[in-house]
């Protein structure tokens, strides 16, 4: 049975292309990962993993949240998000608030101290992204700006099927 993905005329150059692609995405990966370590070690995360830091992300930006929510957002384990989403209130990033839909639950919140270390690491990050594109003509700059945000789009857009299609492998 053909991939619901697979597109009618699909051929040998263009799945080379696409393995070019996956090639240079992984490189990209492994380079971001290693490069985002390296300074968060720099800056001193106090002790918080790195991983936890994208829960404090996803909270500022789409607001509080139920730690079921977070897990189903980062595809990771209520007892994960729990131990992390704990360093980050031991921390002072991350607060406890009750959930005014249901008074026995809570909701992990991001302090004004999460905002601020948020915003200091996104500095830090945007210094980083100009300084490696700073001999790029702007016209390069914002074409990569532009091709990424419609990959990313074209990866949202497709990732639940390839989630259904992988539950049956």
């Amino acid at each position: 049975m053909a991939s619901p993905l697979r597109q009618e005329g699909i051929d040998k150059a263009e799945l080379d292309l696409a393995d070019e692609l996956g090639v240079q995405l992984v490189r990209f990966m492994r380079l971001v990962g290693k490069t985002a370590k390296s300074m968060m070690a720099k800056q001193g995360a106090n002790g918080v993993e790195r991983a936890a830091y994208a829960i404090l992300f996803h909270l500022i930006h789409d607001g509080p949240q139920r730690t079921s929510k977070l897990a189903e957002s980062l595809h990771s384990e209520i007892s994960t998000i729990s131990r992390q989403s704990s360093a980050l209130v031991q921390h002072g990033l991350v607060e406890r608030q009750a959930d005014p839909e249901d008074g026995r639950a809570c909701l992990l919140a991001p302090t004004a101290e999460g905002l601020r270390v948020f915003e200091e690491s996104r500095r830090h990050r945007n210094e980083w992204l100009a300084g490696v594109l700073a001999d790029w003509p702007e016209d390069d700059r914002r074409t990569l700006s532009d091709l990424l945000d419609r990959l990313n789009s074209g990866l949202e857009a497709h990732t639940p099927q390839i989630c259904e299609q992988n539950k049956g492998a």
